[in-house]
């Protein structure tokens, strides 16, 4: 015969510390943080496979992330890593292109086939209204990172670029992985895996330690808005761009 035995309070408590409730593993997309699934898949928005959700991120209030914006800081500590341009030709990142200029990077690889086009079609729609003034006269930069650069190689990144028509203020930017995670570290864009790396566009000027970030597929009008903010060092307008 079993005998059912009530727990005390106290014993009930020790029984859960003991037996903790296993808690559920949600999977959400880098991209889309409001695409959740309990298990793992692509995301039905973009293609790009869900990851798991960290404690910290489930607690986090979720953003809009079309609309995302940091708040401009101070000067960002960038390395003039050598790497190589589109033609192969070497460069030093930060003197060769962010000293002096305004620049707006994002981060891509060619093989991609999900989120990197649309990337590149922005940009490109980007440069042409910027015209070629660039942004209120000033020289406007832009800026293609390889995440995969063991497989993007100079020829690899000028065939993609011709793809979207890339102008000459338009530089891809590959070379020795070490370098370019480097690199990606100081920018805040390094990922363990290049499918995760991040859909967003980072603006600066380095002469005003203007720098923001916003999503990369944003509206055209506003992302070319945003550069003239920053360009200029309006902090505040760049923090009311959405």
């Amino acid at each position: 015969m079993f005998v059912a035995l009530a727990l005390s309070p106290v014993q009930a408590q020790q029984h859960v510390a003991h037996h903790p409730v296993q808690a559920e593993k949600t999977y959400s997309c880098p991209m889309h943080p409001d695409v959740k699934k309990k298990s793992k898949g692509k995301c039905p928005k973009c293609g790009m496979d869900l990851r798991p959700v960290t404690e910290g991120e489930k607690t986090a209030e979720v953003r809009e992330v079309s609309h995302e914006v940091e708040t401009p800081g101070s000067r960002m500590n960038i390395p003039d890593v050598e790497l190589l341009d589109q033609n192969g030709r070497k460069i030093h990142f930060y003197t060769d292109l962010v000293k002096g200029h305004t620049v707006v990077i994002n981060f891509i690889f060619t093989t991609c086939t999900t989120i990197c086009p649309p990337l590149g079609a922005t940009f490109a729609r980007v440069q042409k209204e910027l015209g070629q003034k660039g942004a209120k006269g000033t020289d406007v930069r832009l800026i293609s990172i390889s995440v995969d650069p063991a497989t993007d190689t100079p020829e690899r990144l000028k065939a993609w670029g011709e793809k979207f028509h890339a102008g000459s203020g338009w530089s891809f930017v590959t070379g020795d992985k070490p370098r370019v995670d480097e690199l990606l570290n100081a920018l805040g864009a390094a990922t363990s895996r290049r499918e995760d790396h991040s859909p967003t566009i980072l603006i600066g000027n380095d002469a005003h330690g203007t720098w923001t970030r916003t999503y990369g597929l944003a509206n055209t009008s506003k992302l070319v808005q945003l550069i003239n903010d920053v360009n200029a060092g309006t902090s505040a307008t760049a923090e009311g761009s959405n």
